[in-house]
């Protein structure tokens, strides 16, 4: 894989849950949640309603993981407002306390 391929952090709803991921290919990845093979995610494996809830292409991999382990540790009410509010990459990562990294 190149290393200018941006990474991407989004939340899906899985029914009544949210589960947050990053991918390269979000269309790709949600393509796999629904399949519910073996390449879906266990949390998602079962669900009757996949869901693209919110997406944003933060940059590098490593830049990717902290953005989902943070929006991970948020309530759930925290999550939906994201989801609502629909920020931009750099938005994001400001009110995650992220900052960008240089390519």
């Amino acid at each position: 894989m190149s290393s200018c391929t941006s990474w991407w952090v989004y939340v899906v709803a899985c029914d009544s849950r949210l589960y947050t991921g990053i991918t390269t290919d979000v269309a790709r990845r949600l393509r796999q949640h629904r399949s519910g093979g073996s390449s879906a995610a266990r949390f998602t494996r079962g669900a009757r309603v996949i869901e693209l809830r919110y997406s944003a292409s933060v940059g590098t991999r490593s830049l990717a993981l902290r953005a989902e382990h943070r929006i991970k540790r948020l309530p759930r009410r925290d999550k939906l407002a994201l989801i609502r509010s629909a920020p931009a990459a750099d938005q994001l990562l400001q009110h995650l306390g992220l900052r960008p990294t240089e390519t």
